[in-house]
């Protein structure tokens, strides 16, 4: 099953190639270090061409780097000198491989398909080589490689690739489940390749496979149950293989026997999968396409790009199981930035849709169908995603007008898979299925797509389109009563076109078409015809003002449960027509509810009443256009701030306080947004004025009982329906609350995640004038390490922010040991411009030189370099302290039990590291940083007792501290060297000083630097001294 060699020769040694191509530059990289190892040891013998290797990777890293990767490339291309080749990579390794690993995992990433077959071969043997030597870092490589079996792929290649895996994996055993990661992630791939190796000639490949994942499970469930729900999707796909149904009986009847922490099949139900396991079946290939789809290509131009993924991956009749890992890919990896959302990039719907419309086998469909809805099942707000099951309810709310059977199938296997998924489980699938339903209606999915009608927050229009047959619908209704009926019946209402419809109007035109795979929607040409003269849509962070036809408030369900006096009030409140006769009457409830006799069991149906007649108070926004103290005062003068206003005059002990406390509880249960705009009433109301605290007695109030989570919530809501609101509240949250919003960056994300340029530089003029503060000492470093996995505009915004503060920048200086180059830019960039106004601190100095060194990572030059030419006096004590620091005391150093020492891991090959790139950066230019006294005697210091392998490695830096003692002993031939070597006198500096003044001096700087080490003292001072004598 091994792959045969290519017909045609190609160019390269490592890749495939015609004569076409541009040369590739890794392939041209390791073949110049290929060069290099075999001009060292071309015509020596093993011994002889081991020194010389050895010799040459003792210069530097540069050429440790070209001979590893010259061995590495030799392995790859040359099969008679891999295991030489393989000997020599682990005998002059000294990164524990690291520099290989990369690049291995470059050619698994970019370069695997169009890879020799040779090298291919060859790769898979050096896979299994770095597992067998325990190679730090092999299992990563392990993962990478698997995933490059692809689901679906009868190839013979393919094939190879998955059985030498698998070999891998059973001959390292031992080693495997040392990684509970890699035995979850072996597990999941390989239950999934079992489904595609049903055919007779596969057998003995599929038995082996049944064989590893049976003692996998058996032996370390617990390991493969972190993959969560889809491990039971992938066992029930293979559960009729007679080992695997021994299994599934045991998981469903006997869970104890698989591990005694396991308590049954709910267990990994309601676990949600990690992404990393659903993005581990598409290859790197299968994954760059669908995401540069997802988020570069126009909805309406995506036909030529389908097509070429059909006939890439699904033209075969075995690659219809593919269409699965794809569905559950995107439903659980693929989840756009509000910016993509709101474009008119190709939505997750359309792609789906269209695997589902192009899909040829019944049980591929039932499953991709299953794949869509299966985190529906057991879905549970607190744990789940929206954006896990938004695909689902928005293929079938675009497939209604132009594929209704789409629609039609997908709302029946909805209903059917309730009763049929697990028959002992109906009712937490029905469950599931209805929290849902509900939380996509709270999160207004359909709301902003349907504006024809009157339902907005309603799924009648899907569940019970006239489009659908009578039989499903009767099905719908008798499964989902609570959302197939809406207030009053769906009547086609005439709205008046505006920009911010725009955007529907394009998404309904192109549905019409969003699944063919004949016909794109639109050309170009036809879009530049349709959106000529309109006007240019403005994307922002914002919710789209709707135009809502008010309907009368229906309160009769509750009325007639009210008591006589009351239920008049109600009445009489739901017929005043102006705000000034409602606040009176309202004002008499609130009198009604604060009399003794008020029955407390009539405050559930009086906060149902309230919240029905005030729900178009809740509609719109809050904050005036202009805000001035009239307009702030107007804006409160509504019947439900008649509430608050009564709160504000009452003392806390009065009985009444509680009360109406309770009222507005019962109200928030009804009406969530009743939360922030209480926090509005009580910053923009002058009757109000020093009442915030009032807030915290409310959150105590209500059901939640805690501020935090109150707070956080009311928060939330606020940023979903009106982001200048938010912007307006923060100030006097940040001021009134700071326990609850300093302490973690939650509140900030929420800022940060929806204001636009404008309102970031007002909250910065806020800071700048102390009327806001967003950071304090004790929590800044946590809250900026949290933003390093938000959005890059959301963490400049945080930056800018943090920056608009007096914070030093010793209190987030840490941060630096958990920025990466290739992952944190926006961190990296804010906080190097900062220091780069700093004058350079010893903690400064000693953080930045603890970043690892590497060739791409500029940062720690860079900031050198602006310190060497703006602060080099402190920089250069800095730098002394630190070498002589980490060159006597490394063993006392690695055993400090602090966790800022813990974090620093500075080493002294790290500063000479950093120092010889500072060198090489000031080579071409004027700047006289190391002809300081400080660092030349530091180096001086650290070169009379490092190693000769150091020596040899930083020769040229240490060269400068040899001129520095020549420069000693013979002044007058020194000066006749050029400016770059010969040490010059600082700006400001004193005259000249005397030998003796030198000696003395340089002695008690090393007295200064090492009270605790005297002979190795003396020892440097009598050697600067022997140069003066």
């Amino acid at each position: 099953m091994e792959p045969s060699s290519a017909k045609a020769k190609p160019q390269g040694r490592l890749l495939v190639s015609t004569s076409l191509d541009a040369k590739d530059e890794l392939e041209e990289k390791l073949e110049r270090c290929v060069g290099i190892v075999q001009s060292l040891t071309n015509g020596l013998s093993e011994r002889e061409a081991n020194d010389a290797l050895t010799a040459n990777v003792c210069k530097g890293q540069q050429q440790h780097e070209d001979v590893c990767l010259g061995l590495f490339c030799l392995v790859l291309t040359d099969p008679s000198q891999a295991q030489r080749s393989y000997r020599d990579l682990t005998l002059l390794s000294r990164d524990g491989m690291n520099g290989v690993l990369v690049k291995i995992n470059q050619i698994l990433m970019e370069k695997f398909l169009k890879l020799q077959d040779v090298s291919r071969t060859q790769l898979v043997w050096l896979v299994r080589e770095l597992v067998k030597s325990g190679v730090m870092g092999a299992d990563g490589v392990l993962m990478t490689l698997m995933k490059q079996i692809a689901g679906g792929d009868m190839s013979s290649k393919n094939l190879w690739l998955a059985e030498n895996v698998l070999d891998v994996l059973l001959d390292q055993k031992e080693w495997l489940v040392k990684s509970a990661m890699l035995v979850a992630m072996a597990v999941y791939t390989y239950l999934r390749l079992m489904v595609d190796h049903g055919t007779t000639a596969l057998l003995v490949l599929r038995q082996k496979e049944v064989d590893f994942c049976i003692s996998m499970l058996r032996e370390r469930f617990m390991d493969c149950a972190v993959i969560g729900r889809d491990l039971v999707r992938l066992l029930q796909n293979v559960a009729r293989i007679p080992e695997m149904e021994l299994l599934w009986k045991d998981l469903l009847h006997n869970p104890a026997a698989l591990s005694p922490q396991f308590t049954g099949l709910l267990q990994l139900l309601t676990a949600r999968t990690s992404r990393k396991f659903l993005a581990c079946r598409l290859t790197p290939d299968m994954e760059t396409k669908l995401l540069f789809m997802t988020s570069r290509v126009r909805f309406g131009q995506q036909k030529r790009y389908q097509e070429w993924f059909q006939r890439q991956y699904l033209s075969t009749a075995e690659s219809q199981s593919l269409r699965c890992d794809l569905i559950r890919y995107i439903c659980g990896v693929v989840h756009p930035s509000n910016e993509v959302l709101s474009s008119d990039i190709l939505p997750r719907w359309a792609i789906i849709g269209w695997l589902l419309t192009t899909c040829t086998s019944n049980v591929a469909a039932s499953n991709a169908k299953l794949a869509l809805f299966y985190d529906w099942l057991f879905f549970s707000p607190e744990k789940d995603s929206i954006m896990n099951i938004e695909p689902a309810i928005l293929v079938m709310h675009h497939s209604m007008k132009p594929h209704p059977a789409i629609t039609a199938t997908l709302l029946d296997f909805m209903c059917r898979i309730i009763p049929h998924f697990f028959p002992p489980l109906e009712s937490q699938v029905r469950q599931g299925v209805f929290n849902s339903l509900t939380f996509i209606m709270e999160k207004r999915v359909l709301a902003s797509h349907d504006r024809r009608t009157n339902t907005l927050n309603h799924l009648a229009p899907l569940f019970d389109n006239p489009k659908l047959d009578r039989e499903l619908r009767s099905m719908l209704r008798e499964r989902f009563p609570e959302f197939c009926t809406s207030p009053s019946p769906p009547t086609e209402v005439k709205m008046e076109e505006s920009v911010t419809m725009e955007m529907d109007n394009n998404v309904l035109d192109k549905e019409e078409g969003c699944y063919d795979a004949t016909e794109a929607a639109f050309s170009d040409d036809e879009e530049e015809v349709n959106n000529k003269g309109k006007k240019q849509r403005e994307f922002r962070f914002q919710p789209i003002k709707e135009e809502i036809i008010e309907e009368p408030a229906d309160i009769t369900p509750f009325q007639d449960q009210l008591e006589d006096v009351m239920k008049d009030k109600v009445l009489q409140l739901q017929k005043a027509s102006d705000a000034e006769n409602q606040c009176e009457v309202m004002q008499d409830i609130v009198d009604l509810i604060l009399e003794d006799d008020f029955d407390p069991e009539q405050m559930s149906t009086l906060a149902s009443c309230l919240a029905e007649l005030f729900k178009g108070h809740f509609r719109g926004d809050v904050l005036p256009d202009e805000i001035t103290e009239e307009s702030l005062e107007e804006s409160v003068c509504k019947p439900v701030c008649l509430v608050f206003r009564n709160l504000c005059t009452m003392q806390e002990d009065n009985s009444g306080f509680s009360v109406l406390l309770d009222m507005l509880a019962e109200l928030y249960q009804k009406q969530p947004k009743i939360g922030y705009h209480l926090l509005y009433y009580l910053k923009a109301s002058k009757a109000a004025m020093g009442k915030m605290s009032l807030y915290e007695s409310f959150a105590q109030a209500t059901a939640l009982g805690d501020l935090h989570t109150c707070l956080m919530m009311d928060m939330k809501a606020c940023q979903e329906d009106d982001v200048r609101l938010l912007c307006y509240l923060t100030p006097s949250i940040y001021s009134q609350f700071p326990d609850e919003t300093l302490r973690s960056g939650e509140l900030l994300n929420m800022i940060v995640a929806v204001i636009d340029s404008t309102q970031l530089q007002e909250l910065m003029c806020h800071v700048m004038m102390g009327n806001l503060v967003m950071f304090r000492k004790d929590s800044v470093l946590n809250i900026l390490i949290q933003s390093l996995d938000w959005e890059t505009f959301e963490q400049y915004s945080t930056w800018q922010l943090f920056l608009a503060h007096s914070i030093a920048m010793e209190t987030i200086i840490p941060i630096l040991h958990h920025l990466k180059y290739k992952e944190h830019p926006e961190a990296l960039s804010c906080l190097l411009l900062q220091l780069r106004r700093e004058k350079p601190s010893e903690d400064m100095v000693k953080m930045v030189l603890s970043r690892p060194c590497n060739h791409d990572d500029q940062f720690t030059t860079s900031i050198l370099r602006h310190w060497a030419a703006k602060q080099d006096d402190a920089l250069g004590e800095h730098i002394k302290t630190q070498l002589i620091k980490n060159n006597n005391q490394p063993r006392k150093r690695q055993s400090l039990r602090s966790s800022s020492s813990k974090l620093a891991q500075l080493t002294l090959e790290q500063i000479l590291e950093h120092l010889d790139n500072l060198r090489l950066s000031l080579t071409h230019t004027k700047n006289s940083f190391f002809s300081q006294t400080p660092i030349l005697q530091a180096l001086q210091h650290v070169q009379a007792s490092c190693d000769e392998a150091h020596k040899m490695r930083y020769s040229d830096l240490f060269s400068l501290a040899e001129e520095y003692e020549d420069f000693q002993s013979k002044p007058l031939k020194s000066r006749r060297k050029a400016p770059a070597s010969s040490p010059r006198s600082r700006k400001g500096a004193a005259p000249p000083a005397t030998e003796e003044d030198s000696v003395s001096s340089s002695a008690s700087e090393e007295e200064d630097s090492k009270p605790k080490a005297p002979k190795r003292k003396r020892k440097c001072s009598s050697a600067v001294g022997s140069d003066s004598d």
